[in-house]
């Protein structure tokens, strides 16, 4: 429909998505919308062909329009862990040959097989939430599958602080070189532009090479006999010579380079690194700062692609304030990767990303469904690119995952992309550090139980008779007035009457038992008749002390005392319950 309520005109001729199953065929296309593409074929799996089939069209309803896999790293990820099942079912002997077969001994016992860990978790839920969607699944397979995977997370755990500082040194002193050889060079080309360079000498060929760079994505080159290319000769002596970081690294990221500046957007940010790959371009809106000086906000969308419904989605504003704010790392990528944006558009591809990086090694995303590619340009984070980048520094792997729980759990300490549950099962109860610092929070928490524990009993003085200087309040006797444990030193304590019976200060001699006995009924009362949260936190504390004192005084004592109330008793316990002698 348009706008106005019309319906829009269908496009002529045939449109229509790409079936990823047809006919006989056991081999499964999925095309997800960034147009990266990911074959799969089921009759390579030991199983029998009416499992294989079965398979594939379960596989490839997940694949189409709807059916819950946009992308293909999803459906890639899901092939890697069905292999697996396909394997065990036919290493076993009287394998089912369909779906209809499968038996609940059989799912215990490859169930069995997995490892309690993250891996055999996935394994798990990625085949049965796959041969659910069969109605043919046998009802006990279903109980089956519907029991709990016990398994533990497994060994990662945040990097300790000096970890964390050195790795986000490496990958900022990596992303600094290749910003400052970037804004070098477009300076450069920015002159050579505005003809502000004499023509003719080195620097205006290093130009007019930059222009060419700019508009097409690398320099002036010509073809090779092994059907390579190469430099001009005219620019070569310019350039500095022909390699990539004289040529196209000029004004773009290498892939690792990119890498290297998702890895620092986790650092910041805490996301992960298909959030980051996926970033768009942000539009920054200028906001008045102090000193006269105008800042930027950066509004960042968000999408948490495995999550659906409204959690899918969200936003951060992030302000570039100055060099040692968060938003400089947004303004810094911008310009780091303007040139490549730029590029692009030329070219006819308007890409909305942060993070495009140039690669001279052409491929079709056969082998790397994780990559998007338009030209000699890609974009987002590439895993082995990650990795290769996490090596060149002496880490073992990518350091994205671990970085981005440090971040979350340590430094940022709230959740990021996921539900409080989850932030907290997952990542912060089996953290040893988190552990470590929450010490002295529990230990301070019962502490503060204990005080409160001991403010329920009563530590008024119990005494025969009235004490010299000992001043009279609405609820019990005082011997000091001027130095209240509840108020700061003063002329007279500002604290509740109801607080008297918590006070070391205060005197209870039987004079006072007929009025307590009436406060304890009273505040009894008020029990029955307000919500128990206002109860509890405005009345149960004097409750708890007067039951203290019952029990020393004991039953007989108790019930001589409630004998004994006045009409005065009644009066002051009346005007204190209503808050008459609150300051």
């Amino acid at each position: 429909m348009s706008r106005r309520g019309r319906p829009a005109q269908s496009p002529e001729g045939a449109h229509h998505r790409p079936l990823v199953l047809e006919g006989e065929s056991l081999v499964v296309r999925h095309v997800d919308r960034q147009g990266r593409v990911a074959t799969f074929d089921f009759a390579s799996l030991p199983i029998a062909v009416p499992f294989q089939r079965s398979l594939a069209a379960l596989f490839a309803a997940k694949c189409s329009a709807g059916g819950g896999w946009d992308s293909v790293v999803t459906s890639d990820s899901a092939w890697w862990m069905i292999r697996p099942f396909a394997y065990f079912l036919g290493e076993q002997p009287g394998a089912p040959q369909d779906i209809d077969g499968l038996t609940a001994a059989l799912w215990n016992t490859w169930r069995l097989s997995l490892e309690p860990r993250t891996n055999g978790a996935n394994k798990h839920s990625a085949v049965a939430g796959l041969l659910q969607q069969d109605p043919r699944l046998p009802q006990p397979v279903r109980e089956a599958m519907a029991r709990r995977f016990a398994w533990s997370a497994g060994g990662e755990r945040a990097y300790l602080p000096e970890e964390f500082r050195t790795i986000r040194t490496s990958v900022r002193r990596t992303f600094r070189s290749a910003l400052l050889r970037i804004r070098e060079n477009t300076a450069t080309l920015e002159q050579w532009r505005a003809g502000a360079v004499t023509p003719g000498g080195e620097r205006w060929l290093l130009g007019e090479a930059l222009d060419v760079l700019a508009r097409t994505g690398d320099v002036p080159q010509k073809p090779l006999k092994s059907g390579g290319m190469r430099a001009l000769y005219r620019y070569r002596a310019a350039l500095g010579g022909t390699g990539a970081v004289h040529t196209w690294k000029r004004l773009f990221l290498s892939r690792t380079e990119a890498a290297a500046l998702g890895v620092l957007f986790v650092a910041e940010f805490g996301l992960n690194a298909a959030t980051v790959s996926g970033l768009p371009v942000p539009v920054p809106a200028l906001v008045p700062g102090s000193g006269g000086q105008a800042g930027l906000i950066y509004r960042l969308a968000l999408e948490k692609r495995r999550r659906s419904g409204r959690g899918r989605f969200e936003s951060r504003n992030i302000a570039d304030t100055g060099a040692d704010s968060a938003g400089r790392l947004l303004t810094e990528a911008l310009e780091a990767t303007a040139p490549a944006r730029t590029a692009l558009e030329e070219g006819g591809s308007l890409v909305d990303r942060i993070l495009v990086w140039h690669e001279t090694t052409p491929h079709h995303g056969q082998n790397y469904p994780g990559t998007v590619r338009t030209g000699p340009f890609g974009f987002g984070v590439e895993d082995r690119a990650a990795k290769d980048w996490a090596r060149s520094v002496g880490l073992p792997g990518s350091p994205m995952r671990r970085m981005r729980r440090t971040v979350n759990v340590l430094h940022r300490r709230e959740n990021g992309q996921n539900s409080q549950d989850t932030h907290d099962r997952v990542y912060v109860m089996p953290e040893p550090q988190a552990q470590q610092a929450a010490i002295p929070v529990i230990a301070e928490g019962a502490l503060d139980a204990w005080r409160a524990a001991h403010r329920t009993v009563l530590l008024a003085r119990l005494t025969e008779v009235h004490e010299e200087g000992e001043q009279e309040t609405a609820t019990t006797g005082c011997a000091n007035y001027t130095r209240s444990p509840f108020t700061p030193v003063g002329p007279s304590c500002a604290a509740s009457f109801l607080l008297c019976t918590a006070c070391p200060n205060a005197r209870v001699t039987p004079a006072h038992h007929p009025r307590l006995t009436y406060l304890h009924q009273a505040l009894a009362g008020l029990r029955a008749v307000v919500e128990e949260a206002v109860w509890e936190s405005g009345w149960a504390d004097a409750h708890a002390r007067l039951e203290d004192l019952r029990a020393r005084l004991g039953p007989a004592v108790w019930a001589a005392a409630r004998t004994g109330v006045t009409a005065e008793d009644r009066a002051v316990i009346d005007q204190l319950l209503n808050g008459d002698y609150d300051l």
